[in-house]
């Protein structure tokens, strides 16, 4: 080839490099200028409610990718995607109603419920992400607005999951489904307020207050960020003037109505800055000017999103607002009485201790286990703790001397939130025993067991069906009867906060045959052994029987001295033993009055007085000893 040729192919492939690194640079401008967008927005769903979200002024062509991954909860995820040809209110009505009509009409409920899903929405999906995370990718058909709805999955068929959720939103960014992509400032979806995205909620409270409890704290169910909060509160009765103040969950006042008290109800609008969970709405009694506390009842209506609350007018409806304390079901089993010391006054208990009790908060996704329970046994039981953290009724016994030992305990949550707790124990309970009818005493054994939060967080009900003492309980003293269980509220010494308490308790009489055969028994040989002396006519030997009858009597007073408990007050059994003594006592001085007036030779008014009270001693100790049993029943 020549020179010249050689050069002019050169400049041809030079020009045609060039030409391709400048269409490169131009088509990387252009996608530059297009570039992909993401959004993440985290909410809570609570069961049953669906959440919508506007997707404004796609484009035909659009590639929209999301995904929603539950964070807490057991929220089983699901979403979809309609137009806006008609209201979404409409959508969902006819929605709900051809749901009711095809479930009626078809055999297999799923097949009927995915197939008005493909006639609902353009775009639908439950499972596709990880476990039971879902996740579409949908090719925007036409330009236009579109509507995203987040929901439960299947809630329509009684499977009602709730928890907090994040969910991710990409705009021709294929890495949104696995919530890889970075988020971008400006947003793709905008929360649609609502039936089905911020619905109005209103609950209504009421209770008393009064000098000696001036102050009511609601707990407030969890509220997203920019949700606002509407408060009424009003006196129905008496002279209260009431105040409303909004606490976070460190107890910090965020907004007050009617501080001054200068009005006879108060009002309270707050919006939520950052998610509100833990916070308290206290209602107080305001002052008059002299300082006196004002006292009656009172109706406070709370509100979510829901500004005609500030009339005192609005209707209950919509989500609970306020957090209505978890009721805790509980239940003692009493499998053995190992000892009563009557001396101490405790009883030494085997027992089996059972907490059920529904915590949403504690609720999960079974695909994040594998699992369709949570178990923690004696070993794993640390783990438990940890993983529900401070959120759990914990106990301990009122009444319990020394240590309580667990031999075994176990705990199991379920997906929903519900919770069994079940430990064997024993321990010592302490006991208050009345002795003043002893040995014909009936005494109650209570078994107190109070919880360490207070009462707007948890409440103890009796468990149905699981308090009783087993009939093979060992106790041999005492004749078991019925066993209660009761709950009330308590205010601990160490704090001003009412805590509850379930009382267990059984009322027990003695078993009488071990009293009868061997102190009542020997008390009326005693007497009958005095009263035998009566027809001897020998006053010397009637003074020696009875002077031995005394002594006798002191040694089995003595015998019995161990089995008495020890007390600053006098029983039944005691008055017994001290009328006993005294007539004996008494008879012995008779004898030797008797003695002195036969020496003194008034023999005929000694066989006057002894004919007497040959029959009206016996008599006159019955009557003695009916005087102490009217005195002590």
């Amino acid at each position: 080839m020549k020179p010249r040729s050689l050069a002019t192919a050169l400049l041809l492939l030079v020009g045609s490099l060039a030409a391709g690194l400048m269409l490169l640079l131009a088509s990387s401008a252009a996608a530059q200028d297009q570039p992909a967008s993401t959004q993440r927005i985290t909410a809570r769903l609570q069961a049953g409610e669906t959440h919508a979200y506007l997707l404004q002024d796609l484009q035909a062509g659009d590639t929209l990718t999301i995904s929603m991954q539950t964070t807490s909860g057991n929220l089983d995820p699901a979403i979809g995607i309609v137009d806006t040809s008609r209201p979404l209110d409409e959508t969902m009505a006819a929605f709900q109603a051809d749901l009711q009509r095809l479930l009626a009409e078809n055999a297999s409920a799923s097949e009927a419920v995915q197939a008005l899903r493909s006639q609902t929405f353009l775009a639908f999906d439950d499972d596709s992400g990880a476990g039971y995370a879902a996740a579409l990718a949908f090719d925007v058909p036409a330009a236009g607005d579109y509507v995203l709805l987040a929901a439960s999955s299947l809630s329509v068929l009684g499977r009602a999951t709730f928890g907090d959720y994040v969910l991710s939103v990409g705009l021709d960014s294929p890495a949104s489904q696995d919530g890889a992509a970075e988020p971008a400032d400006a947003p793709i979806a905008q929360r649609l307020p609502g039936v089905w995205g911020l619905a109005a909620a209103v609950e209504e409270a009421s209770g008393v207050l009064t000098a000696a409890a001036p102050t009511a704290s609601l707990k407030l169910a969890d509220i997203d960020a920019g949700q606002s909060l509407t408060v009424y509160a009003e006196a129905t009765s008496g002279n209260l003037i009431p105040v409303v103040i909004l606490r976070d969950f460190g107890g910090k006042a965020l907004e007050a109505g009617n501080l001054g008290g200068l009005e006879s109800r108060a009002t309270l609008a707050y919006t939520m800055t950052e998610g509100a969970v833990g916070y308290t709405l206290a209602v107080q009694a305001g002052s008059l000017p002299d300082g006196t506390v004002t006292e009656g009842d009172y109706r406070v209506l709370v509100g979510v999103n829901a500004p005609n609350v500030l009339t005192g007018q609005a209707q209950p409806q919509g989500n609970k607002v306020l957090e209505a304390p978890i009721e805790v079901k509980t239940g003692l089993r009493i499998l053995r009485i190992s000892a009563v010391n009557s001396q101490d006054e405790n009883f030494s208990v085997l027992g089996n201790l059972r907490m059920d009790w529904t915590d949403p908060t504690l609720a999960f996704s079974p695909d994040s286990c594998d699992c369709s329970v949570k178990l923690y046994t004696d070993k794993e039981f640390d783990r438990f703790l940890a993983d529900v953290g401070s959120r759990w009724p914990a106990f301990t016994f009122f009444n319990q001397l020394g240590n309580r030992w667990v031999p075994s305990r176990a705990a199991a949550i379920w997906p929903d939130g519900r919770v069994r707790y079940a430990e064997s124990f024993n321990t010592i309970f302490q006991a208050d025993f009345d002795f003043r009818q002893y040995p014909f005493d009936s005494q109650t054994f209570p078994i107190y067991l109070d919880l360490l939060y207070p009462t707007t967080s948890y409440t103890l009900v009796e468990l149905p069906g699981y308090s009783a003492i087993d009939p093979a309980h060992g106790e041999d003293e005492f004749i078991i009867t019925d066993f209660t269980a009761t709950s009330s509220v308590e205010a601990p010494s160490a704090s001003d906060t009412p805590v509850s308490r379930m009382t267990f308790s059984f009322s027990a009489p003695r078993h009488l045959n071990y009293y009868v055969l061997q102190v009542f028994l020997p008390i009326i040989l005693i007497i009958l052994i005095s009263w035998f002396t009566f027809f001897l006519r020998d006053y010397t030997r009637r003074i020696e029987a009875a002077a031995a009858n005394i002594l006798l009597f002191i040694a089995f007073s003595w015998s019995l001295a161990d089995n008495y408990p020890r007390l600053g007050y006098l029983t039944f059994l005691d008055a017994v033993m001290s009328v006993t003594f005294a007539v004996n006592v008494l008879v012995l001085l008779y004898n030797v009055v008797m003695k002195r007036l036969e020496n003194q030779g008034k023999n005929e008014r000694v066989q006057r007085i002894d004919s007497i009270l040959d029959w009206a001693y016996p008599l006159l100790y019955i009557g003695l000893v009916g005087m102490v049993a009217l005195l002590f029943f």
